[in-house]
């Protein structure tokens, strides 16, 4: 029998945990600043309600319907339907996608590490913009501290994935994800007293202007929406075998997507009032958190302790990820070749680290090697986001919404409270495919 969540609470923190990551950290705050504020905050919740949301429960049905691996699961699910096997390799497609992605999550979880070792050291005081840009280069062209910071994150993350369920994904996370929030809210208060710009933030993040909103304005808030809740890596078909039968997924799926959007505003209220503070720029993107931060830190009083804080605060919310991204590989290493968790854990984490070194290399070493304009790094990131992910989650929108048997979707909706079945299933038939696709066609630059 499978090991199961002990609480409703432990599985919504996992599962908020795995969504929390860098880009909410960085890129939501950035993308509603520059896409409408207020205006784009309410297009990307309609987003969040008519296709996260669904997706989100549609994957919790299968995990917890299986009970399974992600590929194991869709593929029992099919053959209980009258439906090929093949079905399975949407869940295949899930886990080398967040395999993948993982390879090279560990390296940038490394490069804020290693900023919380150079904020303690004073590194960042009266740090001016070409040296800020120094540091960072400095860091990622030389391949042995990548590799150093990618190794340590991997091997963090192989224990305590190997530790198991209770014993390692939901101790663990009970400590990291609470530890981050805390540290976001410290954060967010020393925006509030200490500069005189938080007023400010709260206008850029939050006062609709619709002169802004385009078509391209709904489809960035409905990518975001579709990447923040951690859909299509195999992370929730996963972490939904784990579920409780008593726990009801519509509420634990509609609580992970409002803590997750709470975590993704309160980090701009964190960042922004110290970037307006510094005069710097606040669509700087990735450029923000490596490059113009730290001289935003290093200006401040007391600007190495928030700075450590800050960068410690991004290595537990990437940890948090980077154990829900390996999961879905050890659970179907353990199933499929019988191999102890412990083990399992050690040969997925051993290949994410070894697939990683196409990452490092690609910023030092193998910087000269390019594929349509884009470094070995640039074309892994753009195939698993823009292709991969809108793939998986099209193909799973169209499984549930159209092949699974009703009376499974209804069993796991506890269909007397919570999202109706005729409601879910008519989004996941219709409305997301349609929506997803309008996504990869935009991506690919088609629309």
């Amino acid at each position: 029998m499978r090991k199961r969540w002990s609480s409703k609470w432990t599985f919504i923190l996992a599962t908020t945990g795995a969504a929390v990551g860098l880009g909410n950290i960085w890129k939501f705050p950035y993308i509603a600043g520059v896409n409408g504020g207020g205006a784009f905050v309410l297009i990307y919740l309609i987003c969040v309600l008519a296709i996260g949301i669904p997706l989100l429960v549609a994957e919790l049905i299968l995990g917890r319907s299986g009970r399974q691996n992600p590929i194991s699961t869709i593929q029992s699910i099919a053959q209980s339907t009258g439906h090929s096997r093949k079905w399975g390799l949407i869940g295949g497609l899930c886990i080398l996608t967040g395999f993948i992605i993982l390879s090279y999550y560990s390296m940038i979880a490394g490069w804020a590490f290693d900023y919380v070792v150079q904020s303690v050291r004073g590194s960042f005081h009266q740090l001016n913009a070409e040296q800020a840009n120094e540091h960072f280069n400095t860091l990622i062209s030389d391949p042995l501290r990548l590799i150093f910071w990618h190794t340590l994150i991997m091997a963090s993350t192989v224990f305590i994935v190997a530790s198991g369920v209770r014993r390692g994904l939901e101790r663990y996370i009970l400590y990291l994800f609470p530890a981050m929030i805390f540290i976001l809210l410290l954060l967010v208060i020393y925006a509030l007293v200490a500069t005189d710009f938080f007023i400010e933030s709260l206008i850029f993040l939050f006062q609709p202007d619709f002169s802004e909103v385009n078509s391209n304005t709904v489809l960035v808030a409905l990518g975001q929406a579709f990447f923040t809740l951690s859909l299509a890596l195999g992370t929730i078909i996963a972490y939904g075998a784990y579920l409780p039968r008593d726990v009801s997924i519509p509420e634990g799926a509609f609580t992970v997507a409002f803590a997750d959007t709470t975590v993704a505003l309160l980090a701009g209220m964190a960042i922004f009032p110290i970037v307006f503070a510094h005069d710097l720029t606040p669509s700087a993107g990735p450029g923000l958190l490596f490059q113009s931060l730290p001289i935003a830190f290093g200006d401040m009083p007391y600007g190495n302790i928030f700075s450590a804080l800050f960068f410690f605060m991004i290595v537990l919310a990437a940890l948090a990820t980077t154990i829900s991204l390996l999961e879905p590989t050890v659970s179907w290493l353990i199933e499929k070749f019988k191999l102890t968790r412990r083990h399992a854990a050690v040969v997925a984490g051993s290949a994410v680290w070894l697939l990683g070194f196409l990452s490092i290399f690609s910023f030092n070493l193998w910087s000269g090697y390019q594929l349509f304009g884009l470094s070995i790094f640039g074309v892994i990131d753009y195939i698993t986001s823009n292709i991969m992910l809108p793939l998986g989650g099209l193909l799973i929108a169209v499984f549930v919404g159209w092949f699974m048997k009703k009376q499974f979707i209804q069993r796991e909706l506890n269909s007397e409270k919570g999202l109706s079945y005729y409601l879910l299933r008519f989004l996941l038939a219709f409305i997301c495919p349609i929506a997803i696709i309008a996504v990869f066609l935009n991506a690919v630059g088609i629309i």
